[in-house]
Formats: C-alpha cells, sequence, structure tokens
C-alpha cells in the first residue's frame, strides 16, 4: 500500500479519493501548510502546481514518509458559458457562501433557449518523491438540470446528469457516480499508470 500525499483540504474529494483509490494510504494536506496555487490556465497546470508545491513543502516539513503527492484539478464546463466556470469552478461566485447557492446561481445565467451540454474534467498529477511528476485525466459528458436535485456528493453534482442517465450525481448512489464520473475515470487511468 502506498502512503500518499492528498494535495487537497476538500473534504469531499478526500472522501471520493479514499473510495477510490482503496489501495493507497491518503494523508490529507495538514491545516498548518500554506494554501497551494492555482495560477494556470489550464486543468493540467493547475494539477502539476499543486502536486509540485506540496512535495516541496513536504520534503521540508513533513511528519511522515510518503511516496509522493497526488494533487487533483477538476471543473464543470458548460457550453453556453464559453466552457465555464471551468478551472475557476471551485472559484466561482465566491461571494456565495455554499455550493447550493453557486449551483442556483449558475443555473440563472443560462437563458431559457440555452444548451445544457456540460463535463466534468478531472486532471490527477501524481509527483513521486523522487522523479518526475506526470498527469492522467478523466472526462464525463452530460447536461445541467433545471434544478438542484439531491443531496449525495459535493460541489456541482446536484446540477450534473451523466449521458444516459436521468437523476444528477447528486442523486445517484456513490458506486454507480464513481463508475461514471471523471474523477472515478480519471483514479482508473492513474491505477493504470502505477502499475
Amino acid at each position: 500500500m502506498l502512503n500518499v500525499l492528498l494535495a487537497s483540504r476538500n473534504a469531499g474529494k478526500l472522501r471520493e479519493f479514499a473510495e477510490l483509490l482503496p489501495v493507497f494510504r491518503l494523508v490529507p494536506w495538514p491545516a498548518e501548510a500554506p494554501e497551494l496555487p492555482e495560477t494556470g490556465a489550464f486543468f493540467q497546470d493547475n494539477a502539476l502546481q499543486k502536486a509540485e508545491a506540496a512535495r516541496t513543502w513536504w520534503l521540508a516539513h513533513g511528519t511522515e514518509p510518503v511516496d509522493g503527492v497526488l494533487a487533483d484539478d477538476s471543473g464543470l464546463c458548460v457550453d453556453a458559458l464559453w466552457g465555464g466556470p471551468g478551472v475557476l469552478s471551485a472559484r466561482f461566485a465566491p461571494e456565495l457562501p455554499s455550493y447550493h447557492d453557486k449551483n442556483r446561481r449558475l443555473l440563472a445565467m443560462l437563458p431559457d433557449s440555452a444548451d445544457r451540454c456540460a463535463r466534468f474534467v478531472c486532471v490527477l498529477a501524481f509527483a513521486p518523491m523522487q522523479g518526475e511528476p506526470f498527469t492522467v485525466a478523466g472526462a464525463v459528458e452530460g447536461s445541467l438540470a433545471s434544478d438542484p436535485c439531491g443531496e449525495h456528493g459535493f460541489g456541482y453534482d446536484p446540477i450534473f446528469i451523466p449521458d444516459g442517465h436521468d437523476h444528477t450525481f447528486g442523486e445517484l448512489p456513490a458506486e454507480v457516480k464513481h463508475a461514471l464520473s471523471h474523477r472515478g475515470r480519471a483514479c482508473v487511468a492513474l491505477r493504470e499508470r502505477l502499475a
């Protein structure tokens, strides 16, 4: 079993990665550690920035040995919003305190006649403690619901309906979501690459 530092404090991501990568023992990014950079124009840029910055900090301040660092950059890309919020998904509508409010704001931005096609994208960066980092990616196509539905998952899950389904990620059981999701597909690619 690999000891892997997860370069995120997002509780939803930590839970999902623990379910998707049971071969890893995940070490959460500590509360006292600095915020990680996300200044790239693309998901891959941000994932690599976070993985490399977390590795550098851990080498100087880490409290236990780890085999590598895992970082994720993911987001919702909506065709009618020119691909937005995209890499800015985590920073969309920062004045709103909850994703419930952010989801309603995003849906309100779509005209009634708008194309509702969207996709979730995830890029994972893995930085071994010795060696070059690499990235893998996953995506899932779908559409936006008219209203948020479901209490499962986190973030934009209650407004995203994956292709071939009638329910949002917020309504689907975790095992169904994991088989379909951008993060699930990226984790499959990561496991294959590490094998």
